[in-house]
């Protein structure tokens, strides 16, 4: 079947022509038609299956239908949760509209805010936006929600997150009753699933894919490996098998900044982006991965949205991720276009829990392969599809004195027992608890620390780094956390600079 018999315009063939794509994928053949016809859909679609264009392309041919957009109006609103995404959907909408009189623009933190209402002055008729500087945009008049005719939730399980869902209500409490909603993502957990069909009309639900499941085209497994030996195995990795091209997970922005230094003092080119990067920083970072410069990227999963690379070889899970959904999304960077990939995961006794959860969730056991040399002392449990691994003993708590730093009384790394980082603190005493002043070294205990379960605060900020709330603030250059971050920079959640 081709793109003409789905009812596209002749520019919007010229424009998929002019791509080199003749055959529509599973997730535009389904999704297209629906869109023209002016269904709601839900639709969930492994990344890298084309499901941009399957509602970019009918939204372009709809909106070229009718009126322009008036000065601060838009007709078409597509969130997405990352500036890399972002970014991305809005270059679609150019290469896929350039052949129509239609505008569009994209708005994001982590840039100068007054260029963004200049373009919005004029109305736009496709808007592509984060949640955080939408609302900023919309608190300072410069953009209208009248005539929104569609909204798109792009990576719909992130956007309607407990992360992103008091934005998103804010926003539909502006929009009108009356219009067309479109959500697209890699995967849908039940929760997710049951709060999205409270906020569309009787969709039209697609699945590609069987719901949360790994891509065919990759070829994924484990190595079983002690923590602190990690990032030695992954350069031993890097050089052994002459990797030109890998994309690395770290679970925290400041491990992977740590492992950045690791590798370039192996001489391995290497890169960082996460939500303390500046915009400037994560485009150069990822330009030069894409055109070689880079060898090495390493990314926290919020920032890697956006990362479209057809041909990635290599996927490796330097830190397993706290979500069991995010593994999906991970492996699902690499093995695009019917091209083969591999999705490596160093796994230390620590992650046994994280593991166990992943593999029920994709419903494999991951083969473990051994790596001489890096024989963990630490066994890795044997995990089973019939039942998870016990979670490990909640310590006691020891007893406080009064309770000081952060409102809602989180605290991390030593301080949440009581201890400072020269040493124990004096009875009684409060600890100072302000942002940006971490008086202990709490971050770089959680990413060192051999054995055990990591602490409640870890788990906290490593969750909340990429699907954590979202949360006002007087930045409106950046995405904030919904929780009160954990003390000192490198704690903040991953999706801060993100609005």
């Amino acid at each position: 079947m081709s793109f003409a018999s789905l009812g596209l315009s002749e520019p919007l063939l010229k424009a998929v022509a002019e791509q080199d794509y003749d055959t529509p994928t599973p997730i535009q053949l389904q999704a297209i038609p629906a869109v023209l016809e002016g269904r709601d859909v839900m639709a969930a679609a492994q990344t890298g299956t084309g499901k941009t264009a399957g509602f970019v392309l009918p939204i372009l041919q709809q909106l070229a239908a009718g009126e322009r957009a008036k000065p601060n109006h838009i007709r078409v609103l597509i969130l997405t949760p990352t500036r890399e995404l972002a970014a991305q959907v809005q270059e679609s909408v150019v290469v896929y509209g350039k052949h129509l009189s239609l505008s569009s623009a994209v708005v994001f933190g982590g840039v100068k805010i007054n260029p963004q209402m200049m373009k919005l002055r004029r109305g736009v008729d496709v808007l592509v936006a984060t949640p955080g500087r939408l609302l900023d945009l919309f608190g300072q008049n410069a953009v209208k929600f009248d005539d929104v005719e569609v909204l798109v939730l792009d990576e719909a399980d992130r956007m309607l997150d407990m992360g992103f869902i008091h934005d998103i209500k804010k926003i539909l409490g502006h929009l009108p009753k009356q219009r067309q909603n479109l959500m697209f993502s890699a995967t849908f957990s039940a929760d997710i699933r049951k709060l999205a069909k409270g906020l569309v009309n009787d969709p039209l639900e697609i699945s590609v894919s069987p719901r949360n499941t790994t891509v065919e085209t990759v070829e994924h497994w484990i190595h079983p490996v002690d923590k602190k030996q990690k990032a030695a195995l992954l350069i031993h990795l890097i050089e052994e098998n002459s990797w030109h091209q890998a994309l690395i997970f770290s679970r925290t922005k400041h491990g992977a900044n740590k492992l950045v230094t690791q590798l370039e003092k192996a001489g391995i080119q290497a890169a960082a982006i996460h939500g303390n990067k500046s915009q400037g920083a994560r485009t150069r970072a990822l330009a030069g991965f894409k055109d070689g410069k880079v060898r090495i990227l390493v990314a926290t999963d919020i920032a890697a949205r956006g990362i479209d690379i057809d041909q990635l070889p290599q996927v490796v899970n330097f830190d397993l991720p706290n979500v069991p959904e995010d593994y999906v999304h991970r492996i699902g960077r690499t093995g695009r276009a019917g091209s083969n990939g591999q999705a490596v995961s160093l796994v230390c006794a620590d992650e046994v829990r994280m593991l166990s959860d992943i593999e029920h969730l994709i419903g494999q056991l991951l083969p473990r392969k051994f790596i001489g040399g890096f024989e963990p002392e630490h066994n890795l449990p044997e995990t089973t599809l019939d039942r998870r691994p016990p979670k490990p003993p909640t310590p006691k708590k020891e007893p406080r004195g009064r309770r000081g730093g952060h409102r809602d009384g989180q605290r991390s790394g030593e301080n949440s027992r009581g201890h400072r980082a020269g040493g124990q603190a004096r009875a009684g005493q409060k600890s100072t608890g302000k942002p940006g002043r971490s008086r202990s070294t709490s971050g770089s205990s959680r990413d060192n620390s051999q054995g055990g379960q990591p602490s409640k605060s870890n788990n906290r900020s490593a969750n909340s780094g990429d699907s954590s709330g979202s949360r006002r603030s007087g930045n409106s250059g950046s995405e904030s956390a919904g929780n009160v971050a954990p003390r000192g920079r490198q704690d903040r959640p991953d999706n801060w600079g993100n609005r």
